[in-house]
């Protein structure tokens, strides 16, 4: 009887660990939170809200499916501190980054690597994170929960297809109930390069093409490097020849430059092995999809 309930219980043991594992949370985010000109905060004020962040981050169930440890996707928010404005409330610009991982490599392809410059935050040491997709949340746990889903969405396309509409469907419904706070970057009259514009950009069924080369690159291109560079490296090039045709039709998009402020770099290492021909093809259509940078993508030809 106790040899029974001793493998009983490892079995139990067994099956918990292995629970533990398939419904693993979706993120393994990493944050920072720096105060480079505040002189007088206490800073262990500022090292509860990166355990707090880190907790509401990397503990919530962002969506319905299973992931395993090894399946959560990497990010990082560098959360710097600019001002103070008052008690417990302060303006931050923050530094959004993810991962994706690349088939058959070591290689961490970024997704997504953005600056926000408009965060103004309320938050008293220990406080909790409560947030409710549903109903308006407090300034806080609504940006990180709006980033969480554009994160996971991003991923999601750069896996199927479209895969990540009900994301950013959760991110829009975030800046709909936000955008009558009086807090700059959840309305379309903040600017042009803001939450409101990136969301409405992935949702907008004239960017369509434009979430279907971000598949085309990372699925049909990088995932294919190790087994066919040279066929993976034309589906690269026709995802950003797709891109070009969104640039087109909806020129100096927000969405095209949030692509490309990941991919630059990228995509000179990609190109400075391939064939004249295609390196002058990809310096044509980046210098005009990527303007601001053309001149860095002169490197293709130097390699």
């Amino acid at each position: 009887m106790k040899k029974f309930m001793r493998r009983k219980f490892f079995l139990l043991l067994l099956l918990a660990v292995i629970s533990l594992r398939i419904n693993a949370q979706e993120l393994n985010c990493t944050i920072q939170v720096i105060t480079p000109q505040l002189q007088t905060a206490d800073p262990k004020v500022f090292d509860e809200m990166k355990k707090g962040v880190t907790e509401f981050m990397n503990n919530r169930k962002w969506t319905s499916d299973n992931f395993t440890q090894s399946e959560r996707i990497e990010c990082s928010f560098l959360i710097s501190i600019t001002k103070e404005l008052a008690a417990n409330k302060y303006q931050a610009q923050v530094t959004i980054q993810s991962n994706r991982p690349v088939f058959n490599s070591g290689y961490n392809s970024t997704l997504f690597n953005w600056v926000d410059k408009e965060w103004t935050i309320e938050y008293a040491q220990y406080q909790t994170f409560d947030f409710n997709e549903n109903v308006v949340s407090d300034e806080l746990p609504s940006l990180l929960a709006y980033y969480a889903y554009i994160i996971i969405g991003l991923d999601y396309d750069s896996f199927s297809p479209k895969g990540g509409t009900q994301f950013y469907t959760k991110a829009q419904n975030i800046v709909n109930l936000k955008s009558n706070s009086g807090l700059k970057g959840w309305r379309s009259i903040d600017g042009t390069r803001n939450r409101y514009w990136l969301v409405e950009n992935l949702l907008n069924t004239k960017f369509e093409n434009g979430r279907v080369a971000i598949y085309k690159y990372h699925h049909e291109g990088l995932d294919k490097m190790y087994d066919d560079m040279e066929n993976a490296r034309k589906a690269v090039l026709s995802a950003i020849t797709l891109l070009d045709k969104v640039n087109q039709d909806n020129p100096n998009s927000m969405f095209i430059q949030v692509f490309f402020t990941a991919k630059s770099e990228e995509i000179i290492n990609i190109f400075s092995q391939a064939p004249p021909a295609e390196k002058t093809t990809i310096i044509n259509l980046v210098s005009k999809l990527d303007a601001a940078n053309s001149s860095k993508y002169q490197k293709i030809l130097k390699q």
